[in-house]
């Protein structure tokens, strides 16, 4: 009963504010869940939770020994987060920055964008026939100076011509990617961090692999052309969609940057909705 006049009296002496509060914390959970349910931080979560669970049973039941290391484990444990999850922190951390500062589009000017998108998907087209490995990336709101920084810049005009000879193998910025920044190619050969996911396909080579690390460390558009079979694939978010026709990347690419900083439609709710339709 002692329980229930507790609610009833919380209830009672609720404001508007009180609800607020609510919301605000609820919105803040709920946010949170979604950025690590698809990450190893998740299963780590999972696990304290469990721990904070068990600790105030352990004490009602008397388990001196069991509540005392449940408790010395959380200590740790707090720490242990910050530490092996450093990189999925930082992406989150990323993630709420840009939605909380909405910076202006790269690319305003949608005729610019959609002239510099053929230029991309012609030379992703091409180097897919002669099997010619790529990656280029297409920034966003994320700005890659530390990616650029371990290439060489660039600042070039975009051509197919010039993205198909950055690639060819033998070639000193082959071996790295290419990042195009507003209308400008910005830097080439550079080295981009490999993805801690090791729940992707097993035979996709380094270059995929550094693809969805970029993707999921940025914003970022990236682009890829295999090797070994030259199938045209996309990372966005973290996630890599294969076997691009060059009519079906530009279309995708265009729609993404098109209703990327609309209000009303999410990127992540775009490339969701999209993805579901190519697996139907």
């Amino acid at each position: 009963m002692d329980i229930v006049n507790i609610v009833i009296d919380a209830v009672k002496n609720m404001t508007i504010w009180s609800v607020i509060d609510i919301l605000v914390v609820s919105y803040i959970f709920y946010k949170g869940y979604m950025l690590i349910s698809e990450t190893r931080a998740f299963q780590l979560v999972k696990g304290l939770l469990l721990i904070l669970i068990l600790i105030p049973v352990s004490s009602i039941l008397h388990l001196t020994m069991l509540n005392w290391i449940l408790q010395r484990t959380i200590t740790i444990g707090v720490l242990s987060i910050v530490i092996i999850f450093q990189p999925e922190i930082r992406r989150v951390l990323e993630q709420i920055g840009r939605t909380a500062f909405n910076e202006v589009h790269i690319m305003e000017n949608e005729e610019k964008m959609e002239e510099i998108i053929n230029h991309v998907v012609t030379a992703v087209d091409n180097l897919s026939k002669t099997k010619t490995g790529a990656i280029i990336i297409i920034e966003q709101k994320t700005k890659m100076e530390e990616i650029m920084n371990t290439g060489t810049k660039i600042d070039a005009a975009i051509s197919p011509d010039l993205l198909e000879n950055i690639f060819v193998v033998n070639t000193p910025l082959h071996d790295g990617a290419a990042i195009i920044r507003n209308d400008r190619l910005a830097a080439a050969g550079c080295f981009l961090p490999l993805t801690t996911n090791y729940d992707i396909n097993k035979k996709l080579g380094t270059r995929h692999r550094a693809a969805i690390g970029i993707s999921e460390n940025s914003d970022a558009l990236v682009v890829i052309v295999s090797e070994e079979t030259g199938i045209i694939s996309l990372a966005v978010n973290g996630k890599l969609t294969r076997n691009y026709t060059k009519e079906k990347l530009k279309d995708i690419l265009i729609r993404i940057n098109v209703t990327r900083f609309s209000k009303n439609n999410p990127l992540n709710e775009k490339v969701k909705a999209w993805r579901k339709r190519e697996k139907k």
